[in-house]
């Protein structure tokens, strides 16, 4: 069990420095996250391959699993364009939105209920968002580009549910990946010149970085992942990863010092963006605890 704690402890640490490699990498956002999953997908081919976990699935099944690929792709490009804009701190606490959206949008594709509770949950990050936005205006443009990014972050899991109760997630993830460069693929040339890059090739600096955001961040965290939820709760596997954006948010301030850069307002608003998790995350427990001692 504890074993389990400190692989998926170990997965969501690395997801938070994800926004650590965004800012150090000086290829656009576009293009980061193109050369990002080239080398993830060829990676978990590889390696799926060797493992023999490969599986054939019907051509309408991966068109549906491209689709949500492509989503994540945008997601994750509009996430490193909030961290040029702005910085990794601010992305971070915007991608904290992410749980006023589900509740929003979870209603909508399940055809259920609104969770009032969720909305509200939601609704005390935008107010911490919304206060960052006010008093810091040179962060405007990076907040409204990660609020886009919560918006499709939130949407991807709401339909990965939905494909990971047909198929493993080692065929999702696979295809999911595959899917988001062939998209992605396609939509580089347009995009370099709507925002034109400095240069398209990584340099050396760059390359070591997006292998350790493929092999690590993503490759690794996902085997992390997976063998973490062999052995724990899924209540525990979701609660854990709330942690994230703070842990992203810590590793900023002790590698950039973003500490130094942000004005109190920005404070203001991460106080409301802690008490929401904390909030969602006793009710969770609460709820949690309620469920087991009914089933006892």
């Amino acid at each position: 069990m504890r074993k389990a704690l400190l692989q998926l402890h170990g997965a969501v640490l690395l997801a938070g420095f994800t926004g650590i490699l965004g800012r150090l990498i000086t290829l656009n956002e576009g293009l980061l996250v193109w050369y990002r999953l080239l080398f993830t997908a060829v990676t978990l081919w590889l390696l799926f391959f060797l493992q023999k976990k490969l599986q054939r699935i019907p051509f309408q099944q991966i068109m549906k699993i491209t689709g949500v690929g492509a989503i994540a792709a945008l997601h994750w490009v509009t996430f490193y364009g909030s961290i040029k804009y702005a910085n990794v701190s601010v992305a971070l606490v915007t991608f904290s939105a992410i749980g006023f959206f589900t509740a929003l949008l979870e209603p909508i594709v399940l055809r259920k209920p609104i969770n009032w509770t969720e909305l509200l949950l939601g609704l005390i990050a935008i107010l911490g968002i919304s206060l960052i936005f006010h008093f810091d205006p040179q962060y405007k443009t990076g907040i409204v580009i990660g609020l886009i990014s919560s918006l499709l972050g939130a949407l991807f899991p709401i339909l990965n549910r939905q494909l990971l109760q047909q198929h493993t997630p080692e065929t999702v993830t696979l295809y999911e990946l595959s899917g988001g460069f062939l998209f992605l693929s396609c939509l580089i040339p347009f995009y370099l010149q709507a925002f034109p890059a400095d240069h398209i090739l990584p340099t050396w600096s760059d390359l070591g970085w997006l292998l350790v955001l493929a092999w690590f961040c993503t490759v690794l965290a996902f085997m992390l992942s997976m063998n973490a939820l062999r052995r724990l709760s899924a209540f525990t596997f979701n609660l854990t990863y709330n942690l994230e954006p703070l842990y992203g948010i810590a590793l900023a301030f002790v590698v950039y010092r973003e500490d130094k850069l942000l004005k109190g307002s920005f404070y203001i608003g991460l106080s409301f963006i802690v008490l929401s998790v904390l909030l969602q995350t006793w009710l969770v427990y609460r709820a949690h605890k309620k469920s087991k001692l009914s089933v006892a």
